[in-house]
């Protein structure tokens, strides 16, 4: 079973905002506190480390008390950029993700999607949720080994974004979780106030 010290949180907050009127997602509030706030809060107790990733309003995130590292270039390159800054700060065999605006992931969604890695022996495991019928898999909520930095680097330099397209070329397992609620993103102002209530 892997354990939680071998697994290092990374928070995705390096996103332009650009359907929240640009504005830092990941310093909004949510019922009082900054959303990357919530996320530290749920996330912290289900790993050994945790780290941010953004590429703004850096002395901001890092009063939340977490160490805080951007991209490696400067052009908002997506999440798979952010994946990648925090694969080269992590010194644990494993790394997950989770995105800034989602303040309500289940409390044992690591520990599930390490089962679920194990279980397939899979180098990558993600959150898919089911929805009216349908499975969707949820990229960002992601679980990853240390190892794959380097093809994703690779990846990268070939000029290449999209997380489905990177991740089909390794062994993946979705893991799936009933309640797509859990996974709800802000991503408008409008979406953070329909997640206040």
């Amino acid at each position: 079973m892997i354990n939680k010290s071998q697994i290092t949180g990374l928070i995705l907050a390096g996103g332009r905002g650009s359907r929240m009127g640009g504005v830092d997602k990941g310093l909004q509030n949510f019922q009082g506190i900054p959303l990357a706030m919530h996320a530290l809060l749920r996330l912290g107790p289900q790993v050994g480390e945790i780290m941010i990733n953004a590429n703004r309003n850096l002395a901001a995130y890092e009063s939340l008390g977490a160490p805080v590292w951007p991209d490696a270039s400067a052009d908002f390159a997506g999440p798979l950029a952010g994946f990648a800054a925090g694969l080269e700060r992590c010194e644990t065999e494993y790394l997950v993700t989770v995105p800034c605006d989602s303040p309500l992931f289940p409390p044992d969604m690591v520990e599930r999607l390490a089962a679920g890695l194990e279980h397939a022996g899979a180098d990558i495991a993600m959150v898919a949720t089911g929805e009216g019928g349908a499975v969707r898999a949820q990229p960002v909520f992601c679980l990853l080994k240390t190892s794959l930095l380097g093809s994703l680097l690779a990846f990268l330099d070939s000029g290449q974004r999209k997380i489905d397209v990177w991740t089909a070329s390794h062994v993946c397992v979705e893991v799936l979780f009933e309640d797509a609620h859990a996974f709800a993103g802000a991503n408008t102002l409008t979406e953070l106030q329909q997640l206040q209530s």
